[in-house]
Formats: structure tokens, sequence, C-alpha cells
């Protein structure tokens, strides 16, 4: 189950004191958290490719959202950020090679494919025998447009209840072999409402605890109305993972199937004085004016609340019930656990090189002694903006990148400052110059491993490099 845009903040038991997620709750009590799950990117497009593929969505030249051809503001282009190479072998792919009825229901975002010219980007193209779902990016949260055996149409309804129907089908249909279902919702992904009655009033009447209410100039107004319409489309998503579950146990499969619950990235919602993910926008009161790369209202970004993530595995006799994973993981590791779990070996180097790691030794209860908790993370912001940025995260310390305007660099010190309020990047003392030149050396060197684009075309601030 892969959610849209829902933060790690965004469900009870991860501590929120607005978020209503009975379900979600329940599934973390069965089976265990991860406290530190991060996103290689944090915008949609980049994110599923990483996940898909266990690779960093630039060595895809997936860089920024996809952009649909009926968009409203920017321009479609096949030739530039267009979808997931067809070349490249998904987890979908080599599960279906080893026998398992493969389906996708809701957002795959990885390609246009209502043109001739983007037929290649479709789901069953990757790996899938099955799919329902949106054909971009995004649709409205009521009477949507779909695609159902291969036609678009609109169906009446509301979107979170449509897919999670489709879902449940899947499930009921595959009573007698091996499945995998990605089910990935629309919710949270604004816009938010209409929502059903059920899934509003647990926030009609809230008065929400927002993050950061003494943030200069933060709209206060406007963020405690968003963050209730956020976690009431947040809610509904919740109640669909109940129906799901439930379907798991009609259908006596619950023993034997694995629940894998993730986001694509994280959000903010008044955190930094921003709302949205990695193209962040501002929600104070006056909002910054254009500059030279960044449109006004935007705040390109890679904290923590944009890349941390909500992950929960249920895996019957195998995860211990509540247990919480502190070790750092991403959703680069997701391809190969999937399969180490399924009992199918990895592809060859050579045939599809990967950068994840499996999970199921922290899922087991093991300790590694070698577990590497750093974090490298990348975005490429393209639409609305132009702001390059590469990060590296340890345990205690986080440098930001902007590889095209070095005035937008930032260094937390994030072990005593997890809110990354204070931007250290200008001080002068030689233990944060020892920090950035070795977090500096990091990010190159992983620029390096992964043939980063930036190393290569793109004009960027060639300071970096010296």
């Amino acid at each position: 189950m892969l959610t849209d845009d829902q933060a790690q903040w965004a469900f009870g038991a991860s501590g929120d004191p607005n978020a209503y997620t009975p379900n979600l709750d329940d599934l973390a009590a069965k089976g265990v958290t991860f406290r530190n799950a991060f996103t290689t990117t944090p915008v949609c497009s980049p994110s599923r490719t990483s996940i898909m593929t266990g690779r960093y969505a630039s060595e895809y030249n997936v860089l920024d959202f996809i952009v649909s051809p009926t968009h409203s503001v920017l321009q479609y282009d096949p030739k530039v950020n267009a979808g997931l190479d067809p070349s490249s072998t998904t987890f979908a792919e080599m599960l279906q090679k080893a026998g398992y009825n493969t389906g996708l229901v809701g957002k795959w975002h990885l390609g246009d494919w209502t043109s001739k010219e983007g037929e290649k980007y479709h789901p069953k193209n990757h790996g899938f025998d099955f799919f329902m779902g949106l054909p971009g990016g995004g649709t409205t949260p009521e009477n949507p447009e779909l695609e159902v055996n291969g036609k678009l149409e609109i169906i009446k309804g509301l979107t979170t209840d449509i897919l999670a129907d489709q879902a449940i089908a899947f499930i009921e249909k595959s009573r007698d072999a091996p499945f995998l279902l990605c089910f990935n919702t629309r919710a949270p992904h604004s816009q938010w409402l209409p929502v059903a009655d059920v899934d509003w009033a647990p926030f009609k009447n809230m008065d929400p605890i927002i993050p950061n209410p003494n943030y200069p100039d933060l709209d206060i107004e406007k963020t405690k109305r968003k963050m209730r319409e956020y976690l009431a489309s947040t809610a509904g998503m919740d109640r669909n993972v109940g129906r799901l579950m439930a379907s798991l146990e009609k259908t006596g499969r619950i023993d034997n199937t694995i629940v894998i619950f993730l986001s694509d990235h994280g959000y903010n919602m008044g955190h930094n004085g921003i709302e949205h993910k990695g193209n962040g926008k501002w929600i104070t009161k006056t909002i910054p004016a254009d500059n030279e790369n960044i449109n006004s209202g935007y705040r390109p970004n890679l904290y923590d609340n944009s890349i941390k993530i909500p992950a929960i595995v249920y895996w019957k006799g195998v995860t211990l019930a509540g247990r919480k994973i502190d070790q750092t993981i991403s959703v680069l590791d997701i391809y190969p656990t999937l399969l180490e779990m399924a009992g199918v070996d990895l592809p060859s180097p050579e045939e599809h090189l990967l950068r994840g790691r499996s999970l199921v030794p922290l899922l087991k209860g093991e300790q590694p002694i070698h577990w590497d908790n750093d974090f490298y993370s990348e975005y490429s912001m393209i639409n609305y903006a132009t702001s390059f940025l590469r990060s590296y995260r340890t345990p205690e310390w986080k440098l930001v990148r902007d590889f095209i305007d070095p005035k937008r660099d930032e260094l937390y010190h994030i072990a005593l400052d997890p809110e990354e309020n204070i931007n250290l990047i200008n001080d002068s003392s030689n233990e944060v110059r020892e920090v950035i030149d070795s977090l500096h050396k990091k990010i190159l060197s992983k620029m390096e491993e992964i043939n980063d684009p930036l190393l290569g075309e793109l004009q960027v601030n060639r300071e970096y490099f010296r």
C-alpha cells in the first residue's frame, strides 16, 4: 500500500495529536514500524521511480514530477522527464516472471500513456498483469476519470472508495494463486475535499495543533484549515486500509500475505513556514517575490518532513508485533526486500543494478553490526523553479547543497535541531567547517557513483567541484 503525500507524522501511532487513523494504528500494533524511513526525492514521480527500480530517479532522467499533457500551466515535453524507461527492470517484472499474478490499482505517475508515443509507459509494460487507476499524476477526489479495462471513463463516487473497491476485487479474484497487489492510493494528495461524512467528522470542529505556530508571519488560520482537510483525506485512506485488511481476513489470505505500507514522500503543513513537499510553498501571509530561479511562493527543499515517510510491515510469524526499528532505511530497499520475501533471486548487476539492501534481517529482529545509517537524497526541481538539491544526512548532521545557487545551501545539526530551524551553513567554527567539508565530499562521491547528470551537461555552479 503506497499512499500519496502522506507525511511521516500523519498517523496516530506516530504520536500526532490531530490524526485519526485507527486502522493504520492497528497495523502498526500488529507489525513493525520504521521510525527513520526516507524517500530519495520528495516528489511523486522520482520517488516512485526509486520504489519500482531500487535506483535513484536521476539514473533514469526522471527529475521532477512528470507533467501531464493536459496540465493547466506547465508544458509537457515527451523528451525530458517523460517517464520510466521500459528497459528498466521493476520488482513487479521480477515477481511476474516468478509466477505472481501482479496488479496495480491507483496511481502510477511514471509516464503518460494516453498518446501513441507514450504507450511504452503503461504499467502493463512494466510488469503488471492488471491495471485500473489514474492515467496521470492526479485526479479529482470525487467522480474521477480513471482507466478501466483499458479505457478512460468517469466513475461516480469518491475516488478513495472507488480505488479500494477495485483493490478488494483483485484480492478476491486472487484466492488460488500467489499475488502482488500495488494499491497506490490517491489520498491524501490535494485536492482533499470532498470526503465522506464519517471521515470529516473527527475534524469538523477541531482546533488542530500546528507544528510551528510562532513561525514569523505564518498564516495560522490557513494552516489550521488545510491541516483539517489534509487529515480528513488521510482518514478516508485509513478507512479503506481497514477494508483491505478485512478483505484479506475474509478470503483467508491474511496469514500468508505480507502487508507493506508506506508513502511516496513526506509533507509539510506549517513546518518551517511551508506546506507541500520538496516543491514546498510558503504558507506565510507575505510571500517572497520571484527571483532568478524560483517562482513566487515556492520553497524547494529537502527538509526531513519532505523526505521522511511512514513505513509499516506486517509479516505474520516473522515480525514482532508493535516493534519499532530505528535504523535508517529508504525506498531503495523495497525492491530487494520484496524479492527476498518471495524467495526470488535478485537480478544480476549486469541485468539491473540495485542501490538498496534487503530489510529482511531487520524485520526478523536481527541487529546487523555494520548497518549504514547515513542517507543521500536528491531533487532537481525543474517545474515552477530551478533548484538542483543534493543532500547527505547522518544521524547527527545534514548538509544540503543547491548546485545552481550556493546562497541556498543549508547545514543542520540534526541531533540537536531535528526540526531544522537553525541553518549553520555560515558558521565559521572549525567543527562546522570540518563537518561541511566531510559531508560535501560524501555528496560528490555519491554523485559520481550514480553518474549524476549534474556532473555532465547541466549548468551548475562549478565551484563545488574544485
